[in-house]
């Protein structure tokens, strides 16, 4: 049977209210008192439930956290980081999986709030005016991580993706005339950025028919496979590569040495994120610096001072991001 505070306040010979102030922290309990309280908290095995002590205080100091997938490398960095600032600040996380699914997302958003969570951060593709309103109607706070609402009213953490796409795309032109673009999902926010980034960087340097090198995927690895074995059916080869994930940009590399092509002799690509994969593949794999652990800490600890009402300065937190040059690129 599950052990009560009753059992407590019996086993200690005090008032369950003394247990509940021991419990809860409360410094108005004698040494003594708390010391009995707390060695039969310890012999017993007791306890404190959690959600009965949200309802009475209010909080549970715990936060939900929703991520597009569990297994993706990139949202496992952003989760760490999430979980070890939630544990300084003394939160324990909910962790769901929404396959970037609107419907699942949207249900996952009102799962949480019914289990009486403080806050949420949330990670996602596409935020349409539907999150917003959920976001809105939310009797807690909501950060956002590596995900744009375009409206600029919920808290959020991210890189300029513009920028960084835009300097990725320019290393390459340095070396290269025919520099395609490997897009991730057309309907994001993130994803338009960078395809805005890979655009500016052509027309600057005089390209007027970027379009045609700009084949679609979906950030997997497959989808990397099947984007280069796109770019290989062009009459007109690319000799470089700027992939708007490291994971497709690893399926490029494959697809392409598959074929007989040597990286970085016969094509250049470049990744973005800098996850773990992009030191793990030969050659070693350039790529855009996002540092997703920082975004996963800065946006828990951004959610923070919003849950105990502290100042916040910046809601919109843009995180430096720098570019790495390893193998997969002809060094300049």
């Amino acid at each position: 049977m599950n052990v009560t505070i009753y059992d407590v306040a019996r086993e200690a010979n005090v008032s369950m209210a003394t247990v509940s102030r021991v419990v809860n922290g409360n410094p108005n309990v004698k040494p003594a008192t708390r010391k009995k309280v707390h060695d039969a908290i310890e012999r017993l095995g007791y306890r404190p439930n959690a959600v009965a002590r949200g309802l009475a205080s209010k909080k549970t100091t715990t936060v939900g956290v929703i991520i597009p997938d569990i297994s993706s490398i990139f949202f496992a960095e952003l989760a760490r980081g999430i979980e070890d600032i939630a544990t300084m600040y003394n939160y324990n996380i909910i962790l769901s999986n929404s396959d970037q699914n609107k419907d699942k997302e949207l249900h996952l958003i009102n799962a949480m709030l019914g289990k009486q969570v403080d806050g949420l951060v949330f990670m996602g593709g596409k935020i349409t005016d539907e999150h917003i309103q959920a976001f809105k109607s939310a009797s807690v706070p909501v950060a956002l991580a590596a995900t744009v609402d375009e409206t600029g009213e919920t808290p959020a953490v991210n890189i300029n993706y513009e920028q960084a796409a835009y300097e990725a795309t320019e290393l390459l032109l340095s070396n290269n005339k025919h520099v395609a673009f490997v897009s991730g999902p057309e309907d994001t926010v993130i994803n338009n950025e960078k395809l805005a980034g890979y655009k500016r960087a052509m027309e600057d340097k005089g390209i007027k028919d970027a379009d045609k090198w700009i084949v679609n995927g979906d950030y997997s690895y497959d989808s990397g496979i099947e984007a280069f074995d796109q770019l290989n059916e062009m009459k007109e080869k690319a000799t470089a590569v700027f992939v708007s994930s490291d994971e497709m940009a690893l399926g490029v590399i494959h697809g392409a040495q598959d074929q007989g092509l040597k990286v970085p002799e016969d094509l250049e690509v470049f990744g973005f994120d800098n996850t773990r994969l992009a030191t793990m593949v030969r050659p070693t794999l350039s790529t855009v610096v996002q540092p997703m652990y920082d975004i996963g800490a800065v946006a828990m600890r951004l959610l923070t001072k919003f849950m105990n009402k502290e100042e916040v300065t910046e809601q919109n937190v843009i995180l430096p991001h720098r570019i790495i040059e390893r193998n997969s690129t002809q060094q300049k």
